[in-house]
């Protein structure tokens, strides 16, 4: 099977080689709802009792996309938003510890390829892509110990999306995007804990686009 690494350089070789053979491009700038759903395979650690976990919860940001139509109906897009805050709170065993375990900045851009419905001159346009995200998180606080190291995530990222335009250059844009997202924690103070989170997040995005 492809891997994300291969299909990332594929994706960045045909935005090199699609300078002058793209249609147009597309600048989209909105309002986000990054969404997690994590799993993890609980907190193991001395002392830790059976049934720890922890659950992360949800941010708002903004988000920027660009992308590069190759042809009326496919393009290359790179999408990046304002990192989000992604705070966790303790479950199981350990709910009594409470909210803001830990917490850590999500910087996740996404490339891929995207195919766009109907023709261009349409008021309406669906969409949808499938690319690769990379995610690294950065700004790591927690209260119960005090160095947290995460992983950096390589993944799938999978969206759709409509586009109305308002006019030739200006529309507005709405997508939802799935990535696939892990990384292993591993935090050090009094003891040693560790675990692996699942953030199977979800991005619902809302905005306006331009075109130039």
């Amino acid at each position: 099977m492809t891997s994300p690494v291969t299909i990332a350089a594929t994706v960045a070789v045909l935005l090199t080689a699609g300078h002058a053979a793209a249609q147009s491009n597309v600048v989209k700038f909105g309002v986000a709802q990054y969404t997690t759903n994590s799993r993890t395979n609980g907190i193991s650690g001395i002392g830790v009792p059976p049934g720890a976990d922890v659950e992360t919860g949800d941010a708002t940001t903004l988000i920027l996309e660009y992308e590069r139509l190759l042809t009326p109906h496919l393009g290359i897009e790179l999408a990046i938003g304002i990192p989000p805050r992604i705070e966790a709170r303790a479950t199981g065993s350990v709910a009594f510890l409470g909210d803001d375990v830990f917490s850590a900045r999500s910087v996740s851009p996404v490339v891929g390829l995207t195919w766009h419905f109907g023709e261009p001159g349409d008021k309406w346009r669906p969409y949808a892509g499938l690319g690769v995200n990379y995610t690294k998180f950065t700004d790591i606080e927690s209260r119960l110990a005090s160095d947290v190291d995460m992983e950096d995530s390589v993944g799938w990222a999978v969206k759709a999306g409509v586009e109305y335009a308002i006019g030739p250059r200006w529309g507005l844009f709405a997508s939802v995007t799935a990535m696939d997202v892990k990384s292993k924690i591993v935090a050090s103070g009094a003891t040693v804990l560790q675990s692996t989170i699942d953030f199977r997040p979800v991005v619902y995005a809302l905005g306006a686009a331009y075109r130039f």
